[in-house]
């Protein structure tokens, strides 16, 4: 049962226990960006990625709340696909009426990134190395192009030039869904008027992009990898679990491993001391926790999240901080001081470097003992605070 909790957790893909709920049932779109030109110069011709939609869009068009999601997410934010659907959106707890995000009155719009993780999901859509490339018949594998923060936001933005969208009232996301958020704050400052970036910094630093190539390198030792040429074969399933194992410790905090499993076994009679097959119950745990995701991910995908957050810096200029700078609406940062992802340091230099130039920057500071993910299982904390941003 915990194992299973667990998984529930890593994907993110459901607040259980939440008061109210976006109760309108969801319908997952698509579109389609042709020749979409990546920021390395290469060219996807058919970009296909689905997008979730919640209230109404009004006439004058300038209601819109855009929702970027985390790493190993999906524009699954709010709401459920069926009536017998138990896993509601990550953020259902404040996206609907009433709410934080309120649907009565904003249209909010959440779209899955190309290269999303959940490749073998029946409710993500997106291309990436998984996908048949048109011009050989099979699937890109690594001949996919290297994609950034920036490409994901230019296809938020294709999507709103196909729906007449010309501002956003506020943009927001958590983890990797916030280095979105400072991408279309630096890059597109006319068009975004609010800002709420949640357990994320204004760039991957050094000790990130070392943590992203350890949370890489098991899928590479797994012989099935193959370069990256699996598709048609057997996939290498153990590598992207014990990657996804990796991902699942570090966006926790000790406050949890040690306070739900501490040293305790995972079979009252099997002693770890006594057989290298025997374990405590935190390692049968993520071991469970990383087999379930990897059930609907691909390695390669996984691959091409790691590095896309390992070249993030906002605006991508000629200054690791000249994008943030460049950011004028006001700013709300969301963070958590546990978080061993994006420590709560280089979440306040990132707000400092942003008000340096006179932008209103708040910050609110989450509590809980879920470290990284805290950022999605403790929303509700900042519900107030996004209220009045949203509304000011």
């Amino acid at each position: 049962m915990k194992s299973r909790m667990l998984a529930i957790a890593i994907g993110m893909a459901a607040l259980l226990g939440s008061a109210q709920a976006y109760e309108p049932i969801v319908e997952k779109q698509q579109f389609t960006i042709d020749d979409f030109k990546t920021q390395g110069g290469e060219t996807v011709a058919k970009m296909t990625l689905g997008w979730e939609a919640y209230g109404k869009l009004n006439e004058a068009r300038d209601n819109v709340i855009l929702i970027t999601h985390f790493f190993s997410g999906n524009s699954h934010a709010a709401g459920r696909y069926s009536a017998e659907d138990k896993a509601r959106g990550y953020w259902d707890s404040i996206i609907g009426s009433g709410k934080a995000i309120d649907t009565d009155r904003f249209y909010v719009i959440s779209v899955d990134t190309p290269v999303n993780l959940g490749a073998h999901d029946p409710n993500v859509i997106t291309t990436g190395p998984a996908s048949t490339d048109p011009a050989t018949g099979k699937p890109y594998g690594m001949t996919f192009p290297i994609m950034t923060i920036r490409d994901f936001v230019e296809t938020q933005r294709a999507l709103l030039d196909q729906l007449g969208i010309e501002k956003l009232h506020a943009v927001m996301g958590a983890s990797m869904g916030s280095l979105q958020v400072y991408e279309w704050a630096a890059t597109y400052p006319d068009k975004v008027e609010r800002v709420i970036p949640v357990i994320g910094s204004g760039w991957a630093d050094g000790d990130l992009i070392a943590w992203l190539n350890i949370w890489a390198a098991p899928i590479r030792l797994d012989p099935n990898w193959n370069g990256g040429d699996y598709y048609g074969g057997e996939p290498p399933l153990k590598g992207l679990a014990e990657s996804l194992k990796i991902v699942t410790l570090h966006a926790q905090s000790p406050e949890w491993s040690n306070g739900v499993f501490g040293r305790a076994w995972n079979k009252p009679d099997a002693d770890p001391a006594r057989s290298f097959d025997n374990l405590f119950k935190i390692e049968a745990a993520l071991n469970g926790a990383g087999a379930a995701r990897a059930a609907t991910s691909d390695a390669n995908h996984f691959l091409y999240l790691a590095k896309a957050n390992q070249l993030f810096y906002a605006g991508h200029g000629k200054s690791l901080y000249a994008g943030l700078l460049r950011i004028d609406s006001p700013v709300l940062i969301i963070h958590t001081n546990e978080d061993l992802i994006f420590p709560g340091d280089a979440v306040r230099d990132t707000a400092s470097i942003i008000k340096s130039d006179g932008t209103p920057v708040q910050i609110v500071e989450l509590q809980g003992t879920r470290g990284h993910l805290d950022g999605v299982l403790q929303i509700g904390q900042a519900a107030s605070a996004i209220e009045k941003f949203l509304n000011d």
